[in-house]
Order: C-alpha cells, then sequence, then structure tokens
C-alpha cells in the first residue's frame, strides 16, 4: 500500500513532488520519482509489503511504459507464471505485472488483475489510470488551470493547484482517448439475478479462501478484532490458517474501557482462537482532540464516518507501534449480507436487494474509505477479505428471501453467514459471539463515545449558526450540529468545491431517526444501564 501522484504536462519536478509529500504517511519507507520525456511525472509513497528490497516505484516496463501502483495484485505469482511467462521481470513486486499486462493486452489487461488497486501506466503515447471494482484503494484526479490531468490517491495533493478535483470513480479506467470506460460490470448490478439458494459449505469455504489469499506479506501481518460477527469470523480463519503455518496471529482491540462491549466481546474470541491480544482504551478527550486531524486524513465530514474512524486511527498507531504493518479487517460484510439493522425496515425482498447492491457500490465512499484513510494515516495496510471479487459474487447472487431478517421467524441480520460457520464439530466462534447482534463500530467501542461526540457538537455550535445551516452549506446542508461541526472543520481543510461534493453521507434507508446510529433502528436490542444486550438478543435461533 501506498501513496501515487501522476502530473501530465510540463511541470517542475519539485512543484509536483512537493504535492506528492502531503501524503507521506502513506509510504514511510521511501519515494520514487520519474520525470519522462514528455514531461509526465511519476511520484510514489511506498509502504514496503511485497518485495521490499528491489520494489521501488515507478517500475518500468519491457518497452517505455511505466507504472505507480496503490495496492496488492493477489494473483501476482499466477500471472508471472502464466500469461506473462517469458516477460522479463526487473523486481519481485506484485505491482510488476500491471505494466506488463499493459503492454501485452492494452486496456483489456484489468479483467485478469486479482486485487485491489489504484495505478497509473505512462508510455510517453498515452496514459491508463484505473481503480479496483469497488474503490478499495482512494483515487481522485484534478484538472489545473493550464489543462494539465493530475492523479492522486489523496486529495490534499491535488486541492492547492488544480480547478476541477473528483474521486476516481470504482471500477473504471481512464484514457485521454476513451475518457472514463466502467470495466467492471457485474451481473449482480442487477437486482433481478439473485436467485440461487444458499451453500452453506460454498460460503464457508469462500472466505476462508479469500482470507487465505490475504494474507500474501513479506511484513508481519495482524487481525482487527471488534468482537463482532465479520472481525471474529475473519480473526477465526487467519487464526487457523497461520498456526498451519507455524505463525501466531495478533489481534487488536480498542475502546473506551476495559468493558466497552467490543473489548469484551473480543477478549473472549482471542481466548477461543489462541491469538495474542492487544487492547487499547482511549478516552472521550482524547478522541475530541483529535477530530481536526482527523477530518484532514479523512477528507471526508460524514458523520458515521467521523465517528467510526476515530478509535480505528487510535488503534492503527498502536499497531504500528507493536511492528505490524498489515491488518485483515471485516469492512463489506454488512453492506453484501444486508447486516445493518436497518435492513430489517425493508418493504419487500427485492428492495432489501436494491438497498444491499446500492451500499455495496457505495462503499468507496463509507467504509473503505474509512478503513484505508483511518490506517494508512500511519502507514498501515488493511484488507477487506469479505469484498473479494469471487466471494461478493457468490453473496450477491443469493436470493435476497434468504439473507433478509426477519426477527419474528427467528432469523436475524447475516443467518446465512452465522449458519455457514456453525460447525458444532470444530466450532470458529463462542456460540454467543457467532450469533451476537450487530454493532457499529463507534457504538461498540462503549456508547459514550458518540453521545460525548453529539454533546460536544451541541456545546461548540451555538443555535444561532446552525439555523443558517441551509446558507453556509447549501451542498449537503447538515441536518444535526454534530453533523455542522464536521463540515465546518471540513470546509477549513478542503474549501474546494469539488472535494465537498466527493463526499457521501451515510444514511440508512426506512429509518426515520436523524442519527445514523445503529441503536436508532428499531430493531436494536433493549439495553441495560451498564450496555448489555438484552439475553433475547443474543440467543442462537432455533
Amino acid at each position: 500500500m501506498c501513496g501515487i501522484l501522476a502530473a501530465f504536462g510540463s511541470k517542475d519536478r519539485e512543484y509536483v513532488e512537493s504535492f506528492s509529500q502531503k501524503m507521506a504517511h502513506r509510504g514511510p519507507d521511501e519515494r520514487g520519482v520519474k520525470v519522462l520525456e514528455d514531461g509526465t511525472i511519476l511520484c510514489h509513497e511506498r509502504l514496503s509489503i511485497i518485495d521490499l528490497h528491489t520494489g521501488k516505484q515507478p517500475i518500468q516496463g519491457c518497452k517505455n511504459a511505466w507504472v505507480i501502483h496503490n495496492g496488492e495484485i493477489y494473483n501476482h505469482r499466477q500471472l508471472r507464471e502464466g500469461i506473462l511467462a517469458g516477460c522479463t521481470f526487473h523486481t519481485e513486486s506484485d505491482s510488476e505485472v500491471i505494466v506488463h499486462l499493459y503492454e501485452k493486452f492494452g486496456t483489456e489487461f484489468l479483467h485478469h488483475l486479482d486485487g485491489v488497486f489504484a495505478f497509473v501506466v505512462a508510455d510517453g503515447q498515452t496514459i491508463i489510470a484505473g481503480r479496483d471494482p469497488l474503490g478499495v484503494k482512494p483515487l481522485y484526479y484534478g484538472v489545473d488551470s493550464s489543462g494539465t490531468w493530475y492523479f492522486a490517491s489523496e486529495m490534499k495533493a491535488l486541492t492547492e493547484q488544480c480547478e476541477k478535483v473528483e474521486a476516481f470513480p470504482p471500477g473504471h479506467y481512464y484514457t485521454p482517448e476513451t475518457g472514463f470506460v466502467r470495466y467492471y460490470q457485474p451481473a449482480w448490478f442487477e437486482a433481478k439475478v439473485a436467485q440461487q439458494g444458499v451453500d452453506y459449505e460454498a460460503l464457508r469455504l469462500g472466505l476462508e479462501a479469500s482470507v487465505e489469499k490475504r494474507l500474501m506479506s513479506d511484513v508481519p501481518i495482524g487481525v482487527f478484532l471488534s468482537g463482532g460477527l465479520d472481525s471474529s469470523l475473519v480473526a477465526s480463519i487467519m487464526a487457523r490458517k497461520m498456526k498451519a503455518r507455524g505463525q501466531e496471529l495478533h489481534s487488536f482491540s480498542i475502546g473506551l474501557t476495559k468493558d466497552s462491549p467490543d473489548l469484551k466481546a473480543a477478549r473472549e474470541v482471542a481466548q477461543f482462537i489462541g491469538s495474542i491480544h492487544h487492547e487499547v482504551t482511549f478516552s472521550v478527550e482524547e478522541g475530541l482532540a483529535l477530530i481536526d486531524k482527523l477530518v484532514w486524513h479523512l477528507e471526508s465530514y460524514d458523520v458515521t464516518t467521523i465517528r467510526a474512524s476515530t478509535p480505528m486511527y487510535l488503534l492503527s498507531e498502536y499497531i504500528v507501534k507493536q511492528g505490524i504493518k498489515v491488518v485483515l479487517s471485516g469492512e463489506g460484510a454488512d453492506e453484501m449480507f444486508g447486516g445493518y439493522l436497518y435492513f430489517g425496515l425493508a418493504p419487500s425482498p427485492f428492495e432489501f436487494q436494491l438497498e444491499a447492491i446500492r451500499r455495496v457500490q457505495l462503499l468507496s465512499t463509507a467504509d473503505l474509505l474509512r478503513a484505508d484513510k483511518s490506517t494508512m494515516a500511519h502507514g498501515l495496510e488493511a484488507r477487506v477479505p469479505f469484498l473479494d471479487k469471487q466471494f461478493l459474487d457468490l453473496v450477491m447472487h443469493i436470493r435476497p428471501e434468504d439473507k433478509q431478517p426477519a426477527h419474528a421467524e427467528g432469523r436475524m441480520e447475516k443467518y446465512i453467514l452465522r449458519k455457514a460457520f456453525d460447525t458444532p464439530e470444530q466450532p470458529y466462534l463462542p456460540d454467543h459471539i457467532l450469533w451476537r447482534q450487530k454493532e457499529q463500530f463507534s457504538d461498540g467501542v462503549g456508547y459514550s463515545w458518540v453521545d460525548s461526540l453529539v454533546a460536544h457538537a451541541e456545546a461548540t455550535i451555538s443555535d444561532g449558526a446552525f439555523a443558517e445551516a441551509a446558507l453556509k452549506f447549501p451542498y449537503n446542508t447538515p441536518s444535526t450540529k454534530e453533523a455542522f461541526m464536521g463540515r465546518e472543520i471540513f470546509e477549513k481543510h478542503f474549501p474546494h468545491e469539488g472535494a465537498i461534493q466527493s463526499v457521501k453521507k451515510w444514511i440508512p434507508k426506512w429509518q426515520q431517526s436523524k442519527d445514523p446510529s445503529g441503536r436508532a433502528s428499531d430493531f436494536h436490542a433493549k439495553r441495560d444501564l451498564a450496555g448489555k444486550a438484552a439475553p433475547q438478543a443474543e440467543l442462537k435461533p432455533a
């Protein structure tokens, strides 16, 4: 994982490199810069994960093409030994296959990639920039007053010099000749194709294969463990596979106190799977003091993103200090399985499926943005096995009737995922963890974090200022003082119109409350004063 910046046109190297340096946190290991004969400048801030010694970028192909890449190509070995056999490779880096594929197949090469990526290839004649199918890795583009095009991993590298800045659409590539072209068009984009029954063994084996793929690393690897279903399953699978390799798994959790819902559940999971477990606690004051810096890193003013990114940012800082450079995480499961509690309010299975598709397509504006920028702020790479292309295809073709929660019938959210891993003979998780109700990360670290953030905004933003919200912020007008506060901070750092419009607010559908928290859902379990879930919410359905 890294930071990339490309400028096409005659520009001073130091001028362009100064913008790349704003992303130095993404690549603390080394910087690479290449100026091509036509004036194109390619900059790379490197976080060394694969090929620690010869993988410096930009990387040249066999001809005149050069590549800069942020991400991981999980099938790079298969490509080297298969359709790229005979090519002369200069490194062991997974990134190098991109430039060779381009030289051999042109723009059609993206269909051969299995991984996550944001890249730019320049060959003196033209350029191609591309982003992975769901936007796991960030990419933005901008145009300055002279018409020079820029591409960068973060907006902050573009807003100073570009008149126009926008997010590069996931699943697309761009060339000057074609403009933006959608190369990723899976059948499941159409809700009507979701007609397959549930194959529980296929679900289990599919997720195991996806986790296995993401253990590819030349550096220490760990796991975010919130104690919820998704991260706990990933951790359990990792523990089994790493034990078979003679490796130990380090798991990491965070909360406001040792009794936070997530910390308590994660502690039990870690003991069950045998991981070396680390717990971090933070204070409300620490979280509030971080907000300004966090918004600069996130490049977002979305309420849910800021809430959930605060503990993830603090935990990532701790993880890097332990010598870990890669972590696996559970992002994506709630979108593809309809796991958010508001999905239980869907008026029909078809509407449920439409919302699942919409939420998966918007992941790059929400959970994936948070997961990347909260971690890469410290040079930590987060990998998301639930969003493997093959596994996603499997899940998104399952009938929505089988995925939709039906609490009256004893079918809770993500029922089919839980059932796939309900193997009493060799259990992956304790039974009550496997069937634990969903908590959004910002809630699970301790309810007082969100409550305190809301209270802080109420005390900070005056009634008079909030009354003028529509005049001050006509686009995406904040509906709460918390949203108003985040927006003010964002526009202090990013007043650019394109930057403002790049942010999409995370809003639960069919939920009346203005607050996006899972606690606002009618399906959330009643809580006692200690914050413990009501017993009936944790019982395994019959």
